[in-house]
């Protein structure tokens, strides 16, 4: 059968969750032809989407972009691994499962770092990353998570950049699950390592991460790298001399389906268009969900409009596995719980996701409440 034959079937499902996500019909059609990667044809699509990607985290000149095989996490340790040098000492602020990970990976790596907990639900407070910051001077990096993805916290990256600055450290910020969906100019924000992937905001694919990086502060990177494969300042000296070409084989379905992606971004009006459509399914959620009686975890000045934790029920009958299994059945599938102290499920609203289907959702929803 010929490639133009294949007929892409629908989703069964819509993926309410923080990624991987539903995508759109010609994101998963791009993905029906092969490529090899010496091709310049397929090199020049990489350069390109850097470019783009580069262009939607700053207009400001002095960034780069690096692309980095496997999962966005790949892309954190890459990152962490890399930019830290052997003399420095990183900070991690966490209120979440995904801030932990940071330290975990620090840990792991062998990086010295102290964690500064704000627990499952607690903002960061600015005066004790301040005081910390002002006290312990062997600390060079400062990481945090824009969105908490445990939760849905939206964390102050313009706070915690001020401060950066203030004390000459450098910034990097995980926004795998924010960055294409929240506007944001990594250069006033003072961030230098912006840490993000295709399959969330930006509506691609899982297989490969990617950080926007201060150019200046990459540059002096060579040699720090704990990883042979995940040497992010190597990747980043292969694709800037060889026109696109990745160090290790690179996933290049994956890359295609994510340079329509990016086309689809533009087409939709760009981040700005983006960020208004999941900020109105957010707020339809979360009415709706109230509406049924269900609870959220956080405050609405905390919650990002990319998931909603909410409360599990407090009935005896209640049990994730049968509510997901009803939704699922009527074509949604959500996300369990990841907060450690409370009992809770998330829904997410972004991917290729309208304010109709959270209406239809919230409809299935009422339909699976078995234990009501």
């Amino acid at each position: 059968m010929e490639p133009s034959q294949i007929e892409i079937p629908d989703n069964p499902y819509l993926l309410l969750t923080p990624g991987p996500l539903s995508t759109s019909h010609g994101v998963r059609a791009a993905m029906l032809r092969d490529w090899c990667t010496w091709d310049a044809e397929y090199n020049d699509i990489v350069q390109v989407i850097r470019k783009r990607l580069t262009c939607l985290a700053t207009p400001a000149s002095g960034y780069t972009t690096v692309l980095m095989q496997g999962s966005g996490t790949f892309s954190v340790e890459a990152c962490l691994g890399t930019v830290v040098p052997h003399h420095g000492k990183l900070l991690v602020l966490s209120n979440g499962h995904y801030g932990d990970r940071i330290a975990i990976i620090a840990k792991r790596l062998l990086i010295p770092f102290d964690v500064l907990d704000f627990g499952d639900t607690g903002p960061l407070d600015m005066e004790a990353v301040n005081n910390t910051l002002r006290e312990d001077r062997a600390i060079s990096h400062v990481a945090m998570v824009h969105c908490e993805t445990s939760t849905g916290m939206l964390n102050p990256v313009q706070d915690v950049g001020d401060l950066a600055i203030r004390h000459h450290r450098s910034l990097i910020v995980d926004a795998m699950s924010s960055f294409g969906g929240i506007p944001m100019n990594v250069n006033n924000l003072w961030v230098d390592y912006l840490i993000s992937g295709p399959n969330k905001c930006l509506q691609g694919v899982p297989g490969f991460g990617f950080v926007v990086a201060r150019q200046s502060q990459l540059e002096q990177c060579a040699g720090n790298a704990r990883s042979l494969s995940l040497d992010l300042f190597d990747q980043w000296l292969e694709m800037e001399h060889r026109a696109g070409k990745w160090w290790f084989t690179s996933p290049t379905h994956v890359v295609r389906a994510f340079a329509q992606a990016l086309v689809e971004l533009e087409a939709e009006g760009g981040v700005e268009a983006r960020h208004a459509r999941y900020v109105q399914n957010q707020a339809i959620l979360a009415q709706g969900m109230r509406e049924l009686g269900f609870a959220t975890l956080l405050a609405d000045e905390h919650q990002s409009p990319i998931i909603t934790a909410f409360l599990s029920p407090s009935h005896p009958g209640y049990e994730f596995g049968r509510f997901h299994a009803e939704l699922k059945q009527r074509g949604f599938v959500i996300y369990p719980g990841k907060v450690t102290k409370t009992d809770t499920f998330r829904i997410g609203n972004i991917g290729h996701v309208f304010p109709d289907d959270i209406l239809a959702l919230l409809q299935a929803v009422r339909e699976s409440m078995y234990w009501a």
